[in-house]
């Protein structure tokens, strides 16, 4: 019987596997579903993960883990489901076509489409391929009847009802033409940003370099740029980063930082170095690899105003005491189920294609 009470025991189930990979120990537990199947499989599966993508370090991959095994308890799942009215509507094939900037960006869609009672078509990006079907098939082995609902392709993607894309501005503007006539949600690039005063505390400012250089600042959910008062003083926001400073040991991330760093040198913009962080004026919020940009403010109110204005570029605004929703320092890549990228109830759209 396919309902959503099994489903949620499958994904439940998921997350008791997943426990097994942390980042203080990969070690295999007791009374563990399918375990002499999955988990040399899995470990195997975070190797090739990390060989086909050097961004994906193995910490970065467990980080990613963990918070999926904090997630997956059978209590944050029907707090989670039982908001919406699921499993009403006729189930349908939603497509999703993912990212691969960050391990497992797409799991979320993917269980939303499953956990809705709709089957899922997913396309994945090549940068990180290796790991969801491999939960996937999982997750087949613990709830058989999920074997219908879960497919996986390369082809281009036919007959859906629905579909989840996300991707850059460039492609989400591809995307809007080509899917005009379907039910959509489609994403485009995000950044997150922390308002600053220069009251912070000395931890808040070590828990926003977790915020900035978690995944090499690489997510949607990553800290690229300041707002910051005009007398700010930068040392406590730099002695706050040092923490990360073993973060120019990675090759592919020192590259980065001599390459923009050569750029901006050429190009003579100001810039403030700390020998693995620039930080630069500027009022885009996109900063490159190994740098964040800053904006200075005048008055709160303005900046509350133009946070709002620009809300369709801001993912999570890191702040203490500031706004509405604000995120706490550190925080910023430990979502929640219930918090939807880009402020879309994914659940929402599934309960009424």
């Amino acid at each position: 019987m396919d309902s959503i009470k099994s489903r949620i025991t499958a994904f439940h189930k998921l997350g008791d596997f997943l426990s097994q990979f942390s980042r203080d120990k990969v070690e295999k537990k007791d009374n563990i579903e399918h375990n002499e199947l999955f988990f040399d499989g899995f470990k195997h599966q975070l190797k090739i993960a990390e060989e086909n993508n050097t961004w994906f370090t193995k910490e970065n991959l467990l980080f990613s883990i963990e918070n999926w095994t904090k997630a997956l308890t059978t209590s944050n799942l029907i707090e989670w489901v039982s908001s919406e009215n699921l499993g009403k509507n006729e189930p349908k094939l939603v497509a999703v076509i993912m990212a691969g900037n960050i391990p497992l960006v797409g799991f979320h869609d993917f269980l939303s489409v499953v956990i809705s009672g709709h089957s899922v078509l997913v396309k994945q990006s090549s940068n990180d391929k290796h790991l969801l079907p491999f939960l996937a098939k999982y997750l087949e082995y613990v709830e058989p009847e999920l074997k219908e609902k879960i497919t996986f392709t390369e082809e281009k993607l036919e007959g859906f009802d629905a579909v989840i894309a996300t991707g850059s501005n460039n492609t989400a503007r591809y995307f809007e033409y080509y899917f005009k006539n379907k039910p959509s949600i489609i994403r485009k690039s995000r950044n997150s940003v922390a308002v600053l005063t220069g009251n912070e505390t000395e931890e808040q400012m070590q828990n926003l370099s977790e915020d900035v250089f978690r995944y090499f600042g690489l997510g949607c959910r990553s800290v690229s740029k300041l707002f910051i008062p005009k007398d700010y003083n930068f040392d406590a926001f730099f002695n706050g980063m040092y923490t990360q400073h073993q973060i120019i040991n990675n090759t592919k991330y020192a590259n980065n930082y001599d390459y923009n760093k050569a750029v901006y040198l050429m190009s003579e913009f100001d810039v403030l170095e700390n020998g693995f962080l620039m930080i630069k004026e500027d009022e885009s919020y996109a900063s490159p690899i190994a740098s964040v940009f800053y904006e200075y403010y005048d008055n709160s109110d303005d900046l509350k105003i133009k946070l709002w204005e620009d809300r369709e570029q801001i993912q999570c605004v890191v702040a203490n005491n500031f706004i509405e929703d604000e995120i706490e320092f550190g925080q910023t890549q430990h979502p929640k189920l219930w918090d939807y990228a880009d402020g879309v109830n994914t659940l929402e759209f599934l309960s009424k294609i």
